[in-house]
């Protein structure tokens, strides 16, 4: 039976957010104050992407998810609320509200 490789590091789902092949994202985008704003630049970010294997606004959702999900007990109630009106604008933009 084969075991799932545990990988090196604690903060794997930080490097993937950093360094995901899909989208290229601004620095500290989910750090911003602005749901249009961070919206906008994920929506920017997976349209303009060459490298995603789904569709715009399925990339940029999952990047925002994941980003919402690993940060878990370790993000400010502010910001997360910030992040999920972040996720309503994403759909607004995209057409899907």
């Amino acid at each position: 039976m084969a075991k799932t490789k545990i990988p090196s590091s604690r903060n794997w789902s930080a490097k993937v957010t950093r360094e995901s092949d899909a989208l290229d994202l601004e620095e500290g985008v989910f750090t911003w104050k602005d749901a249009k704003k961070i919206a906008l630049s994920l929506k920017q970010s997976a349209d303009a992407s060459t490298r995603r294997k789904s569709v715009p606004f399925r990339s940029a959702m999952s990047m925002l998810v994941f980003y919402i999900n690993r940060a878990g007990k370790n993000l400010a109630e502010d910001q997360k609320i910030i992040l999920h009106q972040a996720k309503h604008e994403l759909r607004k933009l995209y057409g899907k509200s």
